[in-house]
């Protein structure tokens, strides 16, 4: 079975055709290579400043946390969830140059019969958590409350969403302009930061509905039939050999494999702000978040180009799992996972040890792991011991 095909099974997609078709005509903002849509500062009025407004969920990896809180009982997964979908927000924002006074508004809807009060608390008091710790690294964001509602006809379990927003000047704005000679600096996803509590495994808040039921045994398909989509075939329904529980261990630290899939998706805000704080504007030519697209992310900001990635970092164990779970080939992977680092600088050489020591003051490996080259039309090369794949336009 092809991996397009059991995708379209499950009722996802690796690329969103569908979606960016729906929004092709649509205004692209002040700046249209811009990683984020800017618009004018329709707040204030000034033609010297603009407005950012994001939205995004947790997608379908609230389902993979309500079965382990159903398993085990441990809540302390749902504290991820916040941050996932507050992180897939607030990184975006952070690629264009935005890492302060962000504000931001929850939308949280449940199946109240399936879903308790104290996980909506564990979601509430996450978030502010996760304001604290930003703060305590400079990065300043503002909870402006929320709607939760419960909506049991139309969510099978629960979907946690955030929007934000901010205002910010106009000469502050990174917008991409990649160019052929720039080097890629590529920050891992991987490992145990700074300011994180326990090691991360590398996972974002994308491809978790294939890496859900191609890792998890089909047990789970029997006890929670609310965790997935009743439409989808049972035959791509967790497919996999794993348990939630089953051990596993990780540079000599114990955890489970449902704890090393549900690993929160990594925030670069304290990263980036240093790094806005130390480098002059003008050497950014471009920051990707490689979330949607995984390491093809880049192909939709650039133009004649072809960037090539030949030097990715060694696979982390989370991928192996998947890839070994699933049998996906080695050119889909690298277009749905972000397959060891999730955020991307491109830069002249000569800048890249700035990017890369400042980094490994977080804790964060940051390594070149490719260039940009002239080429006519769009084009993606990454270069593995697992094959060379090339994605276009």
């Amino acid at each position: 079975m092809s991996e397009h095909y059991k995708y379209d099974l499950r009722g996802v997609s690796a690329d969103k055709a569908e979606v960016h078709q729906a929004i092709k005509g649509l205004d692209k903002g002040l700046y249209p290579k811009a990683f984020c849509k800017i618009l004018p500062d329709v707040t204030g009025g000034s033609d010297a400043h603009c407005n950012i407004m994001h939205a995004d969920t947790a997608g379908t990896k609230t389902s993979l946390a309500y079965l382990y809180w159903k398993e085990t009982g441990d809540l302390s997964v749902w504290k991820g969830i916040a941050q996932d979908a507050l992180v897939m927000n607030l990184d975006d924002m952070a690629c264009v140059g935005c890492v302060n006074d962000i504000v931001i508004s929850s939308t949280i809807g449940r199946n109240k019969h399936l879903v308790s009060g104290e996980v909506i608390a564990t979601l509430i008091q996450a978030a502010n958590e996760f304001v604290e710790r930003m703060a305590q690294n400079g990065v300043g964001l503002h909870l402006a409350g929320g709607e939760t509602a419960d909506v049991g006809d139309i969510v099978r379990t629960i979907d946690v969403g955030y929007t934000t927003f901010a205002r910010m000047a106009r000469k502050d704005v990174v917008v991409n302009d990649i160019q052929a000679g720039d080097v890629i600096v590529g920050l891992a996803s991987f490992g145990q930061s700074i300011y994180e509590d326990e090691y991360n495994g590398g996972m974002g808040s994308n491809g978790l509905t294939s890496a859900r039921h191609d890792v998890f045994s089909k047990t789970y398909a029997e006890k929670y039939p609310e965790s997935f989509d009743p439409n989808t075939p049972l035959e791509v329904v967790y497919t996999g050999s794993k348990l939630l529980t089953d051990p596993i261990e990780i540079d000599g630290m114990q955890t489970t494999v449902g704890k090393l899939v549900l690993s929160p998706t990594r925030t670069y805000m304290p990263v980036l702000k240093a790094i806005f704080d130390r480098l002059p504007k003008e050497q950014l030519h471009g920051i990707i978040h490689c979330t949607g697209g995984g390491q093809t992310k880049v192909i939709k900001f650039i133009e004649n180009k072809r960037v090539i990635k030949n030097s990715l970092f060694e696979l982390p164990p989370l991928f192996e799992l998947i890839r070994n779970e699933s049998g996906t080939g080695w050119k889909e992977m690298y277009q749905v996972f972000n397959m060891g680092h999730r955020m991307e600088f491109y830069l002249p050489e000569a800048a890249a040890q700035s990017i890369i020591d400042i980094a490994k003051q977080f804790r964060i490996d940051a390594r070149v792991v490719g260039y940009v080259e002239e080429h006519k039309g769009e084009e993606v090369r990454i270069e593995t011991p697992n094959g060379n794949f090339t994605y276009d336009h």
